[in-house]
Order: structure tokens, then C-alpha cells, then sequence
């Protein structure tokens, strides 16, 4: 990727801009950009630092592994400096654990508003956090050497960070839950085949893979792709009925944009 000025860098997460295209890279390879409550809000100030010219964001990690997970530090006594570790949040309320987690949340869950599209670039492990942050984007472009897994349950915990939903809807539930609850590796050639992946390229040519998608999502008018996302996000909640409707309604915001009698 090409170096640029960091619109903002800390906790191993960098943002950097060029015009229409964002990208966000973790930045801890030593510790295979493990996650901690430190990097997910850094992750969510990421979503909310993106200048209006963005139109596509690309998630990416340094080094051999996309994320392995959360870090384990998380579940010591001691948890983080300045952090309560996750014992500590666990003898809070119920209203207090909720919330904490919501926050946490707000580090996935951007990467899915309409005015953007969000690729991510998969590398090594994508292990618990890991794997949910890979699908929290809308699309995943991964190397041959590419690792998901869910080990959440395998640990006594569930997946909590917004993955299950996009987990289901990309592969099913039967096999979402096999994933799940066996903790087990999906590998390249498996994520391409039952849609967890949309390309599977040599390790070596993962940027490259990138930044020929990047121009082609950008080579459609911007308000075209952004009404046509919301329609597909849609989808899945409306009857064919209302479907229809919402696709009716899309296509003459887009004539009269066209036709230059858009309000």
C-alpha cells in the first residue's frame, strides 16, 4: 500500500487517506495484531475520523497474520493497564456488562454503512476478533494461506463482536454453527467455496488484488453504489413485495438525480 499521512495512528491502529479510498491497517505484528479495548476504539475513532470523499475503506494487517484474536491478556487478573480486566467487568451489573460490550461493538460495525465499501485484505490467522472483524467488512479478498476461526465457544464465550449475523447470511446456519462450535480452521480454498470469501490470491499478490478491486468499486457513479448497497443490505428483512417497492423508489431518486431534478 502506499505510504501516506496518517490521519490517525495509535493503540495498532493506523488510518491513512488518499482521496476516495481510506485504509486501516492494524499495526501490531509482533503480537499477531492481537485486539484489546484499546485498538476497538481506536477502530471506531477510525470510522468516525473518515473524510467525506471516502468511498471505499481497505481493513488490513501488518506482518504474517491478519489479527490471532483477542489478546489473552484480557482474561488475566490484572487485564490491561488502565483497562478493568474482563473478571472485573464480569462482577459488574447486567446493564454495566451490556453496555461495555456495546461499546466494544462499535469497532465492527461501521464498516457497513452504505456511503462506503469496506475490503477486507486477509492474511495468516483470522482467529476469533480476528475472523469477526474480517466480516464486519463487505467484502474479503484473502491469501492462500488464510486461517478463519471461530474459537469463542471453544473458550466458554460466544462471538459478541457482530459476527455471527454476517457469518449466517454468508454461509448459512447449519454450517455456521459447525464453524462455531467446533472452534475448527477454514482455509482458503473452503472460505472461497462456501462464500466467506469473494478471491483467493498468492500471498504475494494480496495488495496488488486489493487495488485492482479498489478501482474497479470506484469506477460506478458513487450515489449509484450507495443507493444499490442499501437495496442488497435490505434484502434479506423485506418481503418480495417491499423489495420491489424499495427498488422503485431507489431507481427514481436515481433518474431524477440523473435527469438533474434531484431535490
Amino acid at each position: 500500500m502506499t505510504s501516506l499521512d496518517s490521519v490517525l495512528d495509535k493503540d495498532g491502529v493506523r488510518l491513512t487517506v488518499d482521496d476516495a479510498v481510506a485504509t486501516v491497517t492494524l499495526t501490531n505484528p509482533t503480537k499477531r495484531n492481537a485486539q484489546s479495548p484499546a485498538l476497538w476504539r481506536a477502530l471506531a475513532e477510525a470510522g468516525r475520523s473518515l473524510p467525506g470523499t471516502v468511498r471505499v475503506v481497505v481493513l488490513r494487517g501488518e506482518g504474517k497474520s491478519f489479527s490471532a484474536g483477542l489478546d489473552r491478556q484480557a482474561f488475566t487478573p490484572e487485564g490491561f493497564d488502565g483497562e478493568p480486566s474482563f473478571i472485573d467487568l464480569a462482577r459488574g451489573s447486567d446493564a454495566e456488562l451490556d453496555a461495555v460490550i456495546a461499546e466494544y461493538q462499535e469497532a465492527f460495525t461501521w464498516w457497513r454503512r452504505n456511503d462506503i465499501v469496506s475490503v477486507a485484505a486477509v492474511q495468516g490467522h483470522a482467529i476469533g476478533a480476528g475472523f469477526q472483524l474480517a466480516l464486519a467488512c463487505d467484502l474479503r479478498v484473502v491469501a492462500q494461506d488464510v486461517q478463519f476461526a471461530m474459537r469463542e465457544t471453544s473458550l466458554g464465550l460466544v462471538p459478541d463482536l457482530t459476527g455471527t449475523h454476517p457469518l449466517v447470511s454468508l454461509v448459512g446456519y447449519a454450517r455456521a454453527l459447525e464453524i462455531c462450535a467446533t472452534g475448527r480452521y477454514v482455509r482458503a480454498d473452503e472460505a472461497e467455496r462456501i462464500g466467506l470469501a469473494n478471491l483467493v490470491v498468492p500471498a504475494e499478490d494480496l495488495d496488488a488484488s486489493v487495488r485492482d478491486l479498489t478501482a474497479a468499486l470506484l469506477s460506478a457513479p458513487r450515489d449509484a453504489v450507495v443507493e444499490t448497497k442499501a437495496l442488497l443490505r435490505g434484502a434479506g428483512s423485506r418481503t418480495y413485495e417491499e423489495q420491489r417497492t424499495a427498488e422503485r423508489a431507489a431507481q427514481a431518486r436515481r433518474l431524477r438525480d440523473l435527469a438533474g431534478l434531484a431535490d
